[in-house]
Parts: C-alpha cells; structure tokens; sequence
C-alpha cells in the first residue's frame, strides 16, 4: 500500500483517482502531477515502482499544500476572520452560511436540524 503525504492510497485504483483521495489534490491537481512525472494515467497504483511514489511524494511535498498543513491554513483563516469581526467571521461564528445564501428557506446544512417553535399550536 503507498503511503503519500500521510494518506494510504488505494492500491487497486488508477493513479490520478488515487491522489485525489489525498486533501488538497483534486482530479485536476493529480493530471498535472502525473504529466509532471511521466506517469501513465493508465496505470493502477500497484504498478508503481518504489522510485515512482517516491518521486509523486517528493513533488507534491515540493510544490503543493495538502492534508495536516492545509487543513490547519484553512481553520487559522476562519479564525482570523471570526478574530478581526468581519462579517463573514461573524457568520462563521453563528454557524451560517457565509457566502450570501438565502436562510429563510433551505440552509440546513449550516443550520443543523429544524427546531420546533415552542407555543405554537393550531
């Protein structure tokens, strides 16, 4: 089993598919990795030879943010959103949605489940 970035890529499965399983590497991401490094897109991941995966460890360590460091980039700018006031962290602070969607309707997602309005009866 190939271990890449700290993530156990699936053996059994095409390359570009098996690096996307990897945080911060999308299909896209992982066709330019294979094209960087001649690697046939045919070729499953136990077809690989140990310089191969090493040599895909050492360009996504080199030229790309993935898995711990990303996650951590990504929570240190809600924090510095939600720390500065701005009203995007100030939605990340209410637990809604951030991005200028409606909340009337739908939004349940950032909302959690419905809760029922104590009271009212018919």
């Amino acid at each position: 089993m190939a271990r890449i970035a700290g993530v156990n890529i699936p053996t059994q499965k095409r390359v570009p598919i098996a690096l996307t399983y990897i945080t911060g590497i999308g299909a896209h991401t992982a066709e330019l990795i294979c094209s960087a490094l001649n690697i046939d897109r045919a070729r499953r991941v136990n077809q690989l030879t140990d310089a191969e995966v090493l040599a895909i460890r050492e360009h996504i360590d080199a030229n790309f943010t993935v898995e711990g460091d990303l996650r951590r980039e990504v929570s240190m700018n809600i924090k510095r959103l939600m720390d500065l006031g701005c009203y995007r962290g100030l939605r990340h602070r209410k637990g809604l949605p951030v991005r200028g969607q409606r909340t009337h309707t739908n939004a349940r997602t950032r909302k959690g489940p419905a809760k029922a309005i104590a009271g009212k009866k018919k």
